[in-house]
């Protein structure tokens, strides 16, 4: 049973995890017991918060934080009544205020004097200083820019190469992230553009090479790529003004963790029926969801041993940043030791490194290697041992040809036991190539049938979780399908959530995946491992009519009588096409 804490040390547990405690420029902020809103510039008013944070620019975000001890409820109406007087109160100054009420263990949380949300966590002060921010980003307005930047390059400078292109666009806003004002070479020469984004990269990489000397290999692969065309001015300046629009949004604070690299392949993709080396990029969407499916946290290592783009790491660390606190010492920590991913193509490695990079952070854990050799089982044990918290999210190549079972025995084989692994496979995977010997050293724990329209290569797939290193020993796995996600097809630019649907949903099938109930959809249902390793669709009811009575009865009639079937229908067409008065 977890200690209980008084109201003053609930109070200090919030102080230092809001981080009140310290001073800043032009902010009164601070936690205790004695001092009162006069004392605080609240002329008359004699109430005291628990927690405060005053910013000295009255259209910035106030905080209010009122403490309870923690065996009592916070959703008591005095203590709810109580926030929300002293929320009134810095009101009289302050357009947003968010209040929040906390026992050490739940948060409740208002802004201004609408409850918007709870919570389990207390978070970082810099969470709740966000949440009157309206401005998000534009994803449909990301996907025209990149639809014009891969036009352009596959148009006009005549790239071919799908990752080519990815890869250049994308070392193109790393080096703009990283202070190369790309906007300088604006009608200027295409190789002087192409070496300053060389130089911006080589730069930007000097700090983390002794973490990954092997992100030497983004620079090679960008001076690989080779335009056909580079003297078209219009393309440059127009490549300039579309990488600087995307590095814009990017760098803005509402940036959330889109896969950048992945929202480029949804459009470069429309050129290609499938990757060549067997990567099917995860959509964004997913990603989320598999994040909270198996409870990953601010806390969390996580692992994908083929990382593709790097669409489930850069998910993941932008998760837990805003769970931590954006420029705290944990963001640091997040970024330098609580991320790991394998990639064995070059080119995708290289990729993938650069969009950490966009994504500012150059110190993940990346490893090109085989994550089907002991090498690779041996880098996975190395850096998730004696870890608590191991977490896995995978999108392995589906084709035998690329080893995806091999894969997927060679990380659940060297995690830790007990660690959650979440992979995206084929429905039908495990069954067709024989994988049931791997419940004899881990367990099948559940199976989400995704939506059939996931990935437009035309694979329908299911999430497979399992929890390593735990035997089956014959327990049931249990099973649903979510068949609708919300998505819609946008021309030429792939399925995208443009009537905000997913988020309602995917709130929906956590809540119910976790308590292992389909109410609203009756679609879960509990698998027997011996039986099948995959979610079994609902066989259709059989009607039976008396036309089909009828007729199975005169076939058996005309069996016992020797009746020739066929001969019998062909005299009968006969006579009722062209006439006769008999039949033999």
């Amino acid at each position: 049973m977890a200690k209980k804490l008084t109201e003053d040390q609930v109070r200090d547990k919030a102080g230092s995890i809001m981080e009140l405690n310290k001073k800043y420029p032009n902010i009164e902020c601070g936690v205790g017991q004695l001092t009162t809103f006069n004392q605080l510039g609240f002329k008359g008013v004699s109430d005291k918060p628990d927690g405060w944070y005053l910013p000295k620019r009255l259209t910035d975000t106030a905080l209010i934080l009122e403490c309870k001890n923690s065996s009592e409820d916070i959703h008591k109406t005095v203590f709810r009544e109580e926030l929300l007087k002293n929320i009134k109160i810095a009101n009289k100054k302050y357009k947003n205020v968010v209040g929040i009420l906390y026992n050490g263990e739940d948060v409740l949380i208002y802004k201004n004097s609408d409850e918007c949300e709870e919570d389990i966590e207390l978070k970082n002060k810099e969470y709740y200083l966000k949440l009157f921010d309206k401005n998000t980003i534009d994803k449909q307005h990301i996907y025209i820019v990149t639809m014009r930047i891969n036009n352009n390059l596959h148009n006009k400078f005549g790239v071919k190469n799908l990752y080519h292109r990815m890869i250049f666009t994308a070392c193109a806003l790393v080096a703009e992230k990283e202070g190369a004002k790309l906007e300088r070479f604006i009608d200027g020469d295409y190789n002087d553009l192409h070496q300053s984004i060389l130089n911006q990269i080589n730069k930007s990489m000097t700090q983390y090479k002794s973490k990954n000397l092997k992100l030497d290999l983004l620079a090679d692969v960008y001076t690989e790529i080779k335009m056909n065309n580079p003297n078209n001015q219009e393309a440059i300046n127009s490549f300039i003004e579309d990488v600087c629009e995307i590095a814009d949004l990017i760098n803005s604070d509402y940036w959330k963790g889109e896969d950048i690299a992945g929202i480029f392949f949804n459009e470069f993709n429309r050129y290609k029926s499938k990757s060549d080396s067997g990567q099917v990029f995860t959509p964004e969407h997913i990603t989320s969801f598999m994040y909270r499916l198996i409870d990953c946290d601010k806390n969390s290592i996580i692992l994908d041993a083929a990382c593709g783009s790097g669409g489930f790491l850069v998910k993941a660390m932008s998760k837990m940043i805003d769970e931590a606190g954006r420029g705290t010492e944990k963001e640091k920590q997040i970024k330098a030791e609580q991320l790991y991913g394998v990639e064995f193509d070059r080119e995708i490695f290289a990729l993938v490194c650069a969009n950490m990079l966009i994504h500012k952070d150059g110190k993940t854990n990346l490893e090109q290697m085989d994550s089907r050799t002991e090498e690779a089982g041996d880098w996975i044990k190395k850096v998730t041992e004696g870890k608590p918290n191991v977490k896995v999210l995978m999108n392995p190549p589906f084709e035998t040809k690329f080893g995806c079972m091999k894969i997927v025995k060679n990380v659940l084989d060297n995690v830790p036991t007990g660690t959650m692994c979440a992979f995206i496979l084929p429905d039908k995977k495990l069954e067709k190539t024989k994988s049931g010997k791997l419940l004899k050293y881990h367990k099948l724990k559940k199976i989400i049938k995704l939506p059939e329209k996931t990935f437009r290569e035309g694979i329908t797939t299911s999430i497979f979780i399992f929890e390593a290193g735990v035997p089956q020993n014959g327990d049931e796995i249990f099973g649903c399908y979510i068949e609708e996600d919300g998505l819609e097809s946008v021309k030429n630019q792939g399925r995208q959530d443009v009537k905000d649907r997913w988020g309602e949903l995917e709130d929906y099938w956590v809540k119910s995946i976790k308590q292992l109930k389909d109410d609203k959809y009756g679609t879960s249902q509990w698998i027997n491992p011996d039986e099948h390793m995959s979610y079994q669709m609902p066989q259709p009811e059989t009607v039976l009519y008396e036309e089909d009575f009828m007729k199975t009865a005169l076939d058996y009639l005309m069996f016992k009588e020797g009746v020739d079937k066929s001969s019998l229908e062909s005299n009968l067409l006969n006579v009722v096409m062209y006439g006769g008065d008999e039949c033999d």
